[in-house]
């Protein structure tokens, strides 16, 4: 192994199909292996950096180390199952374990280990235990107990009634024939319908982690009531997961939760149910004013040459998927532009530093009708800026080409439907 180890830490750099072709001049190494560790250590690379900065870990397989969780949403989902023990009081003298079904490559096992006093870490692939046992002993994580199973419904009870974890914890496999990409909760691998029954009988709480493609109104209804919390986890620009709180004697409303972590390592959440998205009604629209190419909501007008304070607001990707676009309009104070364009504008400089929590926050230096006339004109007066489209009849790329703009420059040009005013381009620049 110590081989192994100097060998990866010493070629992390090195062309791995080179390194293949190589492979007779260096006999006393599992190349397979190697190229492999090399591989997954750079995937790691800022991902999750604790395991990057230690060199005696081994990574059989590429495709874990490409799925696995990140430090950050690890490190999430570990906070959530210590919220789970901690409100409801059913922890034993503050001891509670949780078994984690689809061990994969042990990344989110390994944070649970850090909040609960014992994880049970299960995976079907031989190659994978033996390395998650290996790397938990280097990285001190002995309250990890390794089991090399198939989850089944006979599998599955056998190991719940010997351990009586607290939780079960579940990221099915979302590769279905040849390696096509699925996002049914039925598709994915183990069926997590086919199981809940079995796993309930023993066990009253199930984390499941699913794609971010996931509709989330689809999995509330595969589910069923006893789905408590549905958390929308985006971090680094993107949305990384869904995570879905089970409980056996949950009989209430959804509560969807989106998650914002920020680089570092703060958190901000918007909480709603689906009822009180409905129950908001649709965003009365933007009133327009008698004269220039105003957007006007709630007595605002803005002219074409707008006010230093006036913003606009991107919601960031969890929002985005979380979709509770009514309740932003009315919980922040914000008028939305249109029923189906999900940006929205404000007066109120005081709002900026709540929105920028949960989305970028533009300055608008200047409004104009989305025609030739005025792309031609705003491309030549701003010829560095980002270009977005949204609900206009030109995508992101044509409205760029068009304008004639290069990427760069604080300026960001948005083109916009309002439904007040029309198609609209919006020059803004980053708070």
């Amino acid at each position: 192994m110590k081989n192994l180890t100097e060998f990866v830490t010493g070629h992390l750099d090195a062309d791995t199909s080179r390194l293949i072709l190589d492979r007779k001049k260096y006999p006393m190494i599992d190349m397979d292996l190697a190229v492999s560790c090399i591989e997954s250590r750079r995937k790691l690379k800022g991902k999750i950096q604790e395991w990057y900065d230690e060199p005696g870990l081994i990574f059989p397989r590429r495709l874990s180390a490409e799925q696995c969780s990140s430090s950050q949403t690890g490190r999430y989902k570990s906070e959530v199952a210590e919220k789970i023990v901690g409100s409801l009081d059913f922890a034993r003298d503050d001891r509670w374990s949780i078994a984690d079904l689809t061990g994969g490559l042990g990344v989110d096992s390994w944070f649970f280990s850090k909040k609960a006093s014992k994880v049970i870490y299960c995976e079907m692939q031989e190659a994978l235990c033996e390395a998650a046992k290996h790397n938990f002993q280097i990285l001190k994580a002995e309250n990890i107990e390794v089991n090399n199973i198939v989850v089944t419904q006979e599998t599955c009870r056998d190991l719940l009634m010997r351990h009586r974890p607290d939780i079960v914890y579940l990221d099915p496999a979302r590769r279905g024939e040849g390696g096509k990409k699925v996002f049914l909760i039925e598709d994915c691998t183990p069926d997590v319908l086919t199981l809940k029954d079995e796993i309930f009988s023993h066990v009253r709480h199930i984390l499941i982690k699913l794609s971010p493609m996931a509709d989330i109104t689809m999995v509330c209804q595969r589910l069923g009531s006893t789905c408590r919390e549905v958390h929308v986890v985006a971090s680094g620009g993107e949305c990384k997961e869904l995570l879905v709180w089970m409980d056996r004697e949950w009989n209430g409303e959804t509560a969807i939760i989106a998650v914002e972590i920020h680089p570092d390592q703060s958190i901000d959440t918007f909480s709603f149910t689906l009822d009180e998205e409905q129950s908001e009604g649709q965003v009365a629209p933007l009133t327009p004013a008698p004269t220039g190419h105003p957007l006007a909501g709630g007595g605002m007008s803005i002219p074409p040459h707008c006010p230093s304070d006036l913003t606009l607001f991107e919601p960031g990707k969890a929002l985005m998927k979380a979709a509770p676009f009514n309740l932003m309009a009315s919980r922040f104070g914000i008028c939305k532009l249109g029923k189906s364009t999900h940006y929205y504008v404000t007066d109120n400089a005081d709002k900026t530093e709540e929105l920028k929590k949960y989305g970028k926050v533009f300055r608008i230096i200047e409004i104009l009708p989305l025609d030739k006339r005025s792309i031609k004109e705003v491309g030549k007066k701003y010829p560095q800026a980002e270009v977005t489209a949204r609900n206009i009849p030109m995508d992101t790329d044509t409205l760029r080409k068009k304008s004639g703009v290069t990427s760069g420059d604080k300026v960001h040009i948005f083109g916009l439907k309002s439904d007040a005013e029309g198609n609209l381009l919006i020059v803004a620049e980053r708070i």
